[in-house]
């Protein structure tokens, strides 16, 4: 062991790559190599790319912003291309799965792209029809739905997190 006392793994990227070593009956990633191997790229490009859209749209649950996504839509080229890829990978990714989710079942790859989907809504941003519907199957999701009621739940609204509200 590298590091005495307990594993610390505080990167996204690892953090599920470990949770799949510790729980294979749980089948994060895909048993087919091809499949794995296109779920690994496309977090690995999540997890280094979409900066604009990330910078764009703060991750924000509980808020629904579409004025303040129709700006963004309309002043940022990079966040347009960066939706724009987002529908070119998912779309790819279905068609080779068969659906619902981008690898068949839920995936590792659905929990990295949950946010974004979250994104999306937040700010009503415009995706394909196909794409939409997707969407709305990851916010259906059990676990997804837990992490949207404890945000909901959460109190805090600091004014310097979020300089496009005045108030929650």
């Amino acid at each position: 062991m590298l590091v005495d006392g307990p594993l610390v793994v505080w990167d996204s990227l690892a953090i599920a790559e470990t949770l799949a070593e510790q729980y294979p009956d749980k089948q994060l990633w895909p048993r087919d190599p091809a499949a794995r191997a296109q779920g690994r790229s496309a977090c690995a490009e999540m997890h280094s790319g979409f900066t604009a859209l990330r910078s764009h749209c703060p991750m924000n649950i509980e808020a629904r912003l579409p004025d303040i996504g129709a700006i963004v839509w309309r002043d940022q080229a990079t966040v347009r291309a960066d939706v724009q890829r987002l529908a070119e990978l998912w779309s790819a990714l279905l068609q080779a799965s068969g659906g619902p989710l981008l690898l068949g079942r839920f995936s590792i790859a659905d929990a990295y792209f949950a946010p974004v989907c979250m994104r999306l809504i937040t700010y009503g941003l415009p995706v394909p029809p196909h794409i939409a519907a997707y969407v709305e199957r990851v916010r259906a999701l059990p676990g997804v739905q837990d992490w949207i009621a404890d945000a909901l739940a959460e109190q805090d609204f600091r004014a310097f997190e979020e300089p496009y509200r005045l108030q929650r």
